[in-house]
């Protein structure tokens, strides 16, 4: 039987560590391709389409599901605006749709310039109050395998992740097209995207369902994967 192919995309300082669990409980019932952000050349990062297109072009089979954790999963709602009959299935998982204000760019913008300045280690400091919620923070094992993927990323894509998404447009319009059985998933204690941004998104989506996986903040992947887990198994396993 021909393995169903699976897109994983991942977020922002996120390498394919994110969804290590995911591969691992998966591998077996589909052919899974993780796009690694440090073998994309740096402009793909220009503007939203290059970057979608980059993370499309990774999946060599015409046919896929496709799943995105926050960046990643605003970039799968970009590659549904121009490849929407290839994909099969979507879940998104602690993302949101909304535009940025101009204080949250200019937040945004402030960690750009503390990265530039060779303070790195400080704003992946900030990052993990954003990724962790301050109760998981003690658990050595988690925050150092955050601290881990982070830096495989480093600074040069770091920057131009951080523009792209001060620069994203409000996609909310676009969620009633989506018309592929849909999951929106979103740990209850998410600091970087609070759950009304799933939940609105759930809404849009004539097709969706909402998951919302109690005591995890923002990398559900890594904090809870066995629930994370059965919940993609159940949406793999979904009729298209």
């Amino acid at each position: 039987m021909t393995r169903p192919p699976l897109l994983l995309v991942p977020g922002v300082l996120c390498s394919p560590r994110l969804f290590a669990a995911q591969v691992a409980a998966f591998e077996g019932q589909a052919d899974i391709v993780v796009p690694d952000w440090r073998r994309a050349p740096l402009s793909i990062w220009d503007n939203w389409q290059s970057a979608a297109r980059w993370v499309v072009d990774q999946m060599p089979a015409e046919k896929f599901a496709l799943a995105g954790l926050s960046l990643g999963g605003m970039l799968a709602v970009e590659i549904m605006q121009f490849a929407a009959p290839r994909v099969t299935k979507l879940a998104l998982l602690d993302t949101g749709m909304r535009s940025q204000s101009e204080a949250e760019r200019a937040v945004r913008r402030a960690r750009i310039r503390l990265a530039d300045e060779g303070r790195f280690e400080l704003v992946l400091g900030m990052q993990m109050t954003r990724f962790i919620p301050a109760y998981r923070l003690p658990d050595k094992a988690l925050v150092d395998a955050v601290m881990t993927m982070c830096s495989e990323i480093g600074v040069e894509i770091y920057k131009r992740q951080e523009e792209l998404a001060a620069i994203r447009v409000d996609r909310r319009p676009d969620l009633p097209r989506i018309r592929c059985p849909t999951t929106v998933v979103c740990g209850r204690d998410d600091a970087a995207t609070p759950l009304f941004l799933s939940e609105e998104i759930a809404k849009a989506i004539p097709a969706a369902s909402l998951a919302v996986i109690e005591q995890c903040g923002h990398l559900v992947t890594m904090e809870k994967p066995e629930e994370t887990n059965l919940i993609l198994k159940t949406w793999l396993e979904r009729r298209a």
